[in-house]
């Protein structure tokens, strides 16, 4: 099974709780998904292959390191769009790719509407960005979408997670880390995160 990561960095526990928080509006709400999503990715991207090369500083030459491998971003439409802004702060050069799946609130499973994917994958690692990982079930399509596109390394990253949807992804993709701000107690009967924050998308763009 997957091992799902929890985060236990100080500013990621004191940024969650701001963003927790009801009274938190809109425009802050972004910025602290994108911060800490940056600081999930720090982690996240610890085993990036590197190659070396050399260069001139004003004293010198050095010995120098550059990322070997292509990254793609995927964010799951829509609330995963915030989080590209804070990798981009990182890897400027990451491609991103948008999946576009919505959850049927009967049924809980995911629809897939948006997929423009090349026919050939361009990028060796693929970053799956979701605030929520409630489910799992958004999650694992995705997955299966682009691992039918070919890329083999692939990373879940979310702000919260509950104990079913990390199961669920697990599950059907036990090769995939999963890193995560905070592992929550539960779903409810509507298949909200709880404690959770309310909907990551609608707090995000003021929709709620």
């Amino acid at each position: 099974m997957a091992k799902a990561h929890e985060s236990t960095h100080p500013l990621v526990k004191h940024k969650l709780s701001i963003l927790r928080d009801k009274a938190t509006e809109p425009r802050k709400f972004r910025e602290l998904v994108s911060e800490i999503t940056a600081l999930l990715t720090y982690e996240a991207t610890a085993d990036l292959t590197t190659k070396e090369r050399s260069v001139v500083t004003p004293m010198g030459e050095a010995a120098g390191f550059q990322v070997e491998e292509n990254i793609g971003l995927v964010p799951i439409l829509r609330a995963g769009l915030g989080m590209v802004d804070g990798i981009w702060d990182l890897m400027p050069d990451a491609q991103v790719w948008h999946i576009g799946l919505y959850r049927d609130e009967k049924t809980l499973q995911p629809v897939q509407y948006y997929n423009k994917l090349p026919t050939a994958p361009t990028v060796g690692v693929c970053l799956v960005l979701d605030p929520m990982l409630a489910t799992g079930g958004s999650a694992a399509a995705t997955i299966n979408i682009i691992k039918k596109w070919g890329v083999k390394k692939i990373k879940y990253i979310g702000i919260l997670g509950a104990p079913e949807g990390i199961e669920h992804l697990s599950k059907e993709h036990p090769d995939v880390p999963i890193y995560l701000g905070a592992i929550d107690s539960h779903l409810n009967d509507i298949g909200y995160i709880v404690p959770g924050l309310g909907d990551a998308g609608d707090r995000q763009f003021g929709t709620g």
